[in-house]
């Protein structure tokens, strides 16, 4: 037996107290792989990987993509806000701003992210209640009221509609005097994940894909500075995905943007320093620093390998990270503070450039002033106060963190083989096969979770008798009326003819293969609202019918 084999088999017994059954003290990772009690250079499966790391700042970024990461600047801190109304969220971005926050983060309700403005029948019960309405410019203009675009970065997590709400936040920056290419943000804009997890699709793929690359091309030309896609492994991970499954299958979809991209005769390194991403940081800490560090040495190799990319920015994967939402409890909400904490801290070693922090309450309600206060010096304390920023890569060279990171370097590559072994992402959806095995791993995590193999505290261990929760956040009766009164007023006086002016416009630009955002800000600056321009997009281009994948 050699020397690293006795010394494994010492600490097992160590850690076993002298219990020779040590398969029962076996421990896996999120996508099943051992975890061995003790790593050693051996474990990480040699330093030429370590060699490969190289410096912060260095292609392929395993250690991040900046030289000097927190130390030259911190990560963006953000909290995602809208409810009720326009006003209400103006109201609570200006508050979140006081309290320190440094970028802004629009949450939409159901009704406009699906494209229908609050007075179709679709919408009733729905206006406000998940995130904030938007029907006009007029809505827009509200949310940002005393709100200067050029010194804030907003992100807007909104997908099938994304042309027109760009076009909105466009016409908002021209209100304020602003030319589109000093306005900084992120549009959500990615429709291949609507289709598999979330649901909030309008058009068929085709469509909505060259919607995409519209926006890419557009922003290329007058807004640089914009991120034309955010693209989400965040939601499919909430599904029940595996840390492995969110980037093999976000990076999937990138590739048929890009590739979309291309096709219409886009230059990659036009676009490709636009792409950003939001994932999901979870509850074990060195796997989700593992898969950030993976990811981006996979994105690096591929934008410089594959697709010829040839700005250094092309290579640099860009995310946001949310914290888990899936794995909030309604039981012992308080227990849900500590959870994020912990993966606000596995952000943070991760190399997140932006994060948001979920709230203690989201399990039972929309945050409540205090909850959302608490979850933004969550990241304050970790940037003030941990000294997790002290130096540039605190985690870099750990054994156990490196081979995870290989673990997942591989894995996520053969399951994206897997992919385009099939088409690509449109294929793998249309077949219905990422709903499947995103749908096999989130059953199978519950019947573990349901037979007590995988703990979550407080509810499949350490309960307690709980007394209803109070001072919850509640949905406003009133501002659904109020919505429906303020959109009735904005099609009382606006100009009939200038709105169908432009909508014909839409339609006809639709129906060729122009590039259709000069179209849609016409119509959203003659307060076409979103219903109409959608309505007439969809009469176009038809409606996307899923997939039944059971």
């Amino acid at each position: 037996m050699g020397e690293q084999d006795k010394r494994i088999q010492e600490a097992k017994a160590q850690w076993a107290g002298g219990n020779p059954d040590l398969d029962k003290l076996t421990r896996s990772t999120d996508w099943g792989d051992p975890v061995e009690p003790l790593y050693t250079p051996e474990q990480a499966e040699g330093l030429d990987y370590l060699d490969e790391s190289g410096f912060p700042g260095e292609y392929p970024f395993v250690r991040g993509i900046y030289p000097s990461m927190y130390l030259g600047r911190p990560w963006t801190i953000r909290q995602y806000s809208g409810y009720d109304s326009p006003q209400d969220t103006n109201r609570r971005f200006r508050y979140l701003l006081e309290q320190g926050q440094t970028g802004l983060s629009v949450a939409f309700d159901l009704p406009t992210q699906i494209g229908y403005d609050s007075d179709h029948q679709m919408s009733a019960g729905e206006v406000g209640k998940v995130g904030v309405p938007v029907d006009t410019l007029e809505d827009m203009e509200v949310i940002f009221d005393g709100l200067p675009l050029d010194k804030l970065s907003t992100s807007m997590t909104i997908n099938a509609p994304s042309a027109v709400l760009l076009a909105m936040y466009v016409s908002i920056g021209l209100k304020q005097g602003l030319d589109p290419g000093v306005l900084r943000g992120t549009l959500q804009n990615d429709i291949l994940k609507e289709y598999t997890v979330r649901g909030t699709y309008i058009f068929p793929p085709e469509p909505s894909i060259r919607l995409i690359t519209d926006i890419f091309a557009y922003c290329g030309q007058n807004a640089p500075r914009f991120n034309t896609i955010n693209v989400a492994g965040y939601h499919m991970r909430e599904a029940g995905c595996s840390a492995v499954q969110e980037i093999a299958f976000s990076f999937s979809n990138a590739i048929a943007y890009i590739e979309a991209g291309l096709a219409a005769g886009l230059d990659i390194d036009s676009f490709a320093p636009r792409i950003s991403w939001i994932f999901n940081t979870a509850n074990k800490i060195f796997e989700e620093v593992a898969k950030y560090r993976a990811a981006r040495r996979i994105w690096a190799e591929l934008l410089k390998e594959r697709f010829g990319a040839k700005n250094p920015r092309s290579w640099m994967l860009r995310f946001h990270t949310q914290t888990s939402g899936a794995s909030l409890t309604a039981q012992q909400p308080f227990n849900n503070a500590i959870r994020v904490a912990y993966q606000t801290l596995a952000a943070v070693l991760g190399g997140a450039q932006s994060i948001a922090a979920c709230s203690y309450d989201e399990a039972l309600s929309l945050p409540t002033e205090e909850s959302v206060r608490t979850s933004l010096r969550t990241q304050q304390v970790l940037l003030e106060e941990a000294g997790v920023t002290d130096t540039i890569d605190p985690l870099g060279g750990s054994y156990y963190v490196e081979s995870l990171c290989q673990q997942m370097y591989k894995r996520i590559k053969e399951l994206m083989d897997q992919v385009e072994e099939m088409g690509g992402a449109v294929a793998a959806i249309e077949s219905g096969f990422i709903q499947k095995e995103i749908e096999s791993r989130a059953y199978q995590t519950q019947r573990d979770i349901e037979s007590g193999e995988q703990v979550v505290v407080g509810v499949n261990k350490y309960q307690i008798e709980e007394k209803p929760p109070v001072g919850l956040a509640k949905a406003n009766p009133q501002a659904e009326r109020d919505q429906l009164e303020r959109l009735a007023a904005v099609k009382a006086r606006r100009s009939a003819d200038r709105v169908e002016r432009t909508l014909a416009a839409v339609r006809d630009t639709a129906q060729g293969d122009g590039n259709l955002l000069p179209a849609i800000i016409e119509a959203v600056q003659a307060y076409a609202s979103l219903g109409e321009i959608c309505g007439v997009l969809r009469e176009e281009f038809g409606e996307y019918q899923p997939v039944k994948t059971i």
